[in-house]
């Protein structure tokens, strides 16, 4: 059974090429040290936790960790701790891996199928708090055969597995004597990656150094830096005051740098999605009516305009519009018309300040948006607007994210999701009732029996048409019924100092800045010669 490589959404695009700026050792304006083989990166947020155990680098690209394959630029699967693709049986049901040789943890010791079996069969079980344990719901068991050789078996055929064990690999010498949920090794991990975390300052910053011992070579960068910057703009600032070699940022900040000689903007493509949570529980978003009217009373080309600065696609569904999977027939414009009919038909009418009501209860709720993300803000005030033209009140509120939490299961959140690989991966957790208010899966609690079992369907299935019919009817069925109101799939943009060579970025997740960036392959850089552009 051949492994499927699924389609890149597009090309990775590098949006602006500019004239050389300092080569490494110069006298360059980044790096905070001034160091010539430092980075220092500036990212919105930092993860609760670097154990894979608890789902850190589940998707690759962990500097700490290797997974079993890994991804190459164009998201196709290549070996990484296993020196092939796996063997797989002609029914599905099987995939045999065998390690490749000499591999050690940083601390020394070899990596073993053990160690492969130990981290699979903890993250599967259920007293581990891995919230995206459903996506290895295929497999039945896992077994060491030998020292270097791991096989898995299925309960059924699942035709994303491969792309599943990306997952990092943690050594049981180390991790297998604790408790997996509040050990020392979420934040004191040791891995078989190209880097060693040095030091972690909560809500300032991690410090990564090369790893030795690495089975892939020393990579050219000794030490990394990401810089715990939440506010958008004073990141932006302290790129520009050279205090950072590069920073994540939003597309209007990334633009003025356009004309900076010294540094690159790269665009990345993404399955990246905002969209606004609509609680079930809620008097107002729980309505289905209401649902719809906002699904239809949003402008989404005007947000792509207005506050992407055309670096993104207008939202019909979770699948971005260019992609395989997606079913064209769910695009649609804003309708505010068609809005008012359903709410009129549904009970709610409008009172004399504009804003619809029923049986008493006002056609308002709160939305919530992280605070420091303008991105979101926009959204946020952009949904706000388009909402009150169809007579529904949606009240903006900033908060962190310690706020949102507790409160996320019954008030509308301005979300983020997105994964790549497979559209199994994220609309699984994004929509199956089972994972209903399980932290940030599902978050709006959403129960529609006919997209369960669509997921169901196609989860089970080998037949791509087969999968791609079960996808199309979830589709159209979030049309019908949205759990949420889908509006932007977000282009990722990244400003650097040029003064590194191999830079590229991928198709990305939701989650970005850690693992994913044009820093995805930070092992693989190598000083830019002078004179010419960090290409």
């Amino acid at each position: 059974m051949a492994i499927r490589r699924i389609p890149a959404v597009a090309t990775a695009a590098i949006l602006t090429g500019v004239a050389a700026c300092s080569a490494p050792g110069d006298g360059g304006t980044g790096g905070g040290d001034g160091a010539a083989d430092s980075v220092v990166i500036g990212v919105a947020s930092e993860p609760d936790t670097l154990s894979p155990l608890l789902g850190y680098g589940k998707d690759g690209n962990s500097k700490i960790f290797d997974g079993l394959l890994a991804r190459d630029a164009d998201l196709g699967l290549r070996p990484a701790l296993a020196k092939a693709l796996p063997e797989v049986a002609e029914d599905g049901l099987t995939y045999t891996y065998t390690l490749r040789e000499g591999v050690e943890f940083s601390d020394g010791e070899p990596l073993t199928a053990a160690d492969v079996v130990f981290t699979y069969e903890t993250v599967l079980d259920a007293k581990t708090n891995n919230s995206a344990r459903s996506e290895l719901d295929a497999i039945e068991k896992v077994r060491a055969d030998g020292d270097d050789q791991v096989v898995f078996t299925l309960k059924y055929p699942y035709s994303a597995f491969a792309a599943r064990t990306v997952l990092p690999i943690v050594p049981e010498h180390l991790a297998g004597g604790q408790d997996p949920n509040t050990g020392d090794f979420n934040t004191e991990p040791v891995g078989s990656g190209p880097y060693v975390l040095s030091s972690w300052s909560k809500g300032e910053k991690l410090t990564f150094k090369a790893n030795p011992r690495y089975w892939g070579g020393a990579p050219e960068v000794k030490t990394l830096t990401m810089a715990i910057i939440e506010d958008d703009d004073v990141r932006a600032t302290r790129l520009r005051s050279g205090d950072l070699d590069g920073a994540v940022l939003p597309p209007n900040l990334a633009a003025t740098f356009k004309d900076d000689k010294a540094r690159r903007t790269y665009e990345a493509k993404t399955y990246d999605f905002r969209a606004v949570t609509l609680p079930t529980a809620g008097k107002v978003t729980g309505d289905r009516a209401v649902r719809r009217a906002l699904d239809l009373a949003v402008d989404r080309e005007a947000m792509v305009a207005s506050i992407l600065d055309g670096a993104g696609l207008p939202a019909y569904g979770p699948l971005p519009a260019n992609d395989s999977w997606f079913a064209p027939d769910v695009e649609r414009g804003q309708d505010l018309a068609e809005a008012g009919r359903i709410l009129d038909a549904a009970g709610w009418k409008a009172d004399g300040g504009g804003i619809r009501a029923k049986g008493g209860q006002r056609a308002s709720f709160t939305l919530l948006h992280p605070s420091g993300d303008k991105v979101r803000q926009d959204h946020a005030l952009a949904y706000a607007s388009d909402a009150k033209k169809a007579g529904i009140e949606v009240k903006v509120e900033s908060a962190t994210w310690e706020v949102i939490e507790p409160r996320m299961k019954n008030t509308a959140v301005l979300a983020g999701f997105g994964s790549v690989g497979d559209p199994d991966f994220g609309l699984y957790t994004l929509l199956h009732s089972t994972l209903a208010g399980d932290g940030f899966n599902n978050m709006a609690g959403y129960d529609n029996p006919a997209v369960d079992k669509a997921l169901d369907d196609a989860r089970r299935s080998a037949d791509e048409t087969e999968r791609g019919a079960s996808y199309d009817t979830l589709q159209r069925a979030l049309v019908k019924d949205p759990g949420y109101t889908f509006l932007t799939h977000v282009n990722h943009m990244y400003v650097l100092e040029d003064r590194w060579a191999g830079l590229t970025t991928q198709i990305e997740p939701h989650e970005h800045g850690f693992a994913s960036g044009p820093w995805w392959n930070l092992e693989s850089w190598e000083p830019a010669p002078s004179g010419r552009s960090g290409k």
